[in-house]
């Protein structure tokens, strides 16, 4: 049972995918743009050759200028479909599980869960929510890295992926790198959570603009700490690169490896700049708009609990005034009968009892 002025864990997790789509649909061409930033590899002092299908972009704004160029706007938002799909069931496998732990550690330990128990608590919603949503993943990873020509469907581009030397268990590549990257959202959640206490103690509810700082502040973090891994973890998502000619990667340490070997330590955070201004923007956004959201599943609740009160009210009262009528309807009834069968009874007595 909640309390009042509390959700749910599916109404939070709902409020959670909510704020999710709505963000990642704002800021998606970062997404694409990242994407391409982090799967492309150059070998150190190797002058690029574009091809048809294989550009090498410089930089974010050179990312987006080709992209555009070559396969036009609609290039920025190759794989929406599947991203949104991906991020709303994501989201709210983690919210729900994160609620769910959330509320049952509390209950069983007073006062607020310290830095390391909020960090374990979102590693392990992290970790419950990638293992059912890691296919959508890796198929969107897939769809944006898609040369122009070569564009396929959500479905299609899943059985690309099954139908591949992996099979079934190629929808779960990077599964490990992952559940390891669960330290993400758990460094995210647990600085907003920390920063939240120290900010704004005792406040409940934050103002739009409290929730985007904070959501910014706490992603920003997290994406620093874990960006190598992030990298990593596109690069065995997607197609492999043209010099590994269709060869996968196995694992991410194998990814990371061949980055250092070709491009250098610092290429593990390549496209860092996209990805820290996506985490910021998204979320910002999305901790401001869940913050909304919840506000306004409470308010809807509450509007509920009110007009359900209400009409019980109505129908205790409509009872309570039809019980008198009902009640002297059957006494004028049943004294009649009671009488009549009174006579009766007098009527069969023998004489001599009489």
């Amino acid at each position: 049972m909640t309390k009042p002025g509390e959700l749910a864990p599916w109404e939070s997790a709902i409020a959670g995918a909510s704020g999710a789509v709505i963000a990642n649909a704002l800021v998606y061409p970062l997404d694409i743009v990242k994407t391409r930033l982090q799967v492309q590899i150059k070998k150190k002092g190797q002058i690029h050759k574009h091809t048809a299908e294989h550009h090498h972009y410089d930089s974010t704004l050179d990312a987006v200028k080709k992209i555009v160029e070559h396969e036009g706007i609609t290039g920025l938002y190759s794989g929406i479909n599947g991203a949104l799909i991906g991020v709303a069931s994501t989201n709210f496998a983690y919210f729900y599980w994160y609620s769910v732990v959330r509320t049952l550690y509390t209950k069983y330990r007073e006062g607020h869960p310290g830095t390391a128990a909020e960090l374990s608590l979102g590693a392990v919603a992290g970790a419950v929510a990638q293992i059912f949503t890691i296919p959508v993943a890796v198929i969107t990873a897939r769809q944006q890295t898609q040369p122009k020509g070569h564009k396929k469907g959500l479905f299609d581009t899943g059985k690309e992926v099954i139908e591949s030397e992996d099979g079934w268990s190629g929808l779960w590549r990077g599964l490990k790198a992952s559940l390891v990257l669960c330290v993400n959202p758990a460094i995210t959640y647990g600085a907003y959570q920390r920063l939240k206490d120290v900010l704004f103690p005792g406040k409940t509810r934050l103002r739009p603009w409290e929730a985007f700082v904070l959501g910014a502040i706490s992603k920003s973090i997290a994406t620093i700490c874990t960006q190598p891994l992030i990298v990593a973890k596109v690069g065995l998502q997607s197609r492999p690169p043209p010099a590994r000619e269709g060869k996968p990667f196995k694992t991410f340490p194998e990814v990371m490896e061949y980055i250092i070997e070709h491009e250098g330590p610092l290429a593990l955070f390549k496209g860092i700049g996209p990805q820290l201004m996506k985490g910021l923007l998204v979320q910002g956004l999305l901790m401001m708009t869940k913050e909304r959201v919840e506000l306004l599943f409470i308010m809807i609740f509450a509007y509920l609990r009110t007009v359900r009160e209400k009409k019980l009210k109505q129908a205790a009262q409509k009872m309570k005034e039809n019980a008198v009528p009902l009640a002297e309807g059957l006494k004028s009834r049943a004294m009649p009968l009671a009488e009549n069968v009174l006579e009766k009874a007098k009527a069969a007595v023998p004489a001599t009892l009489k």
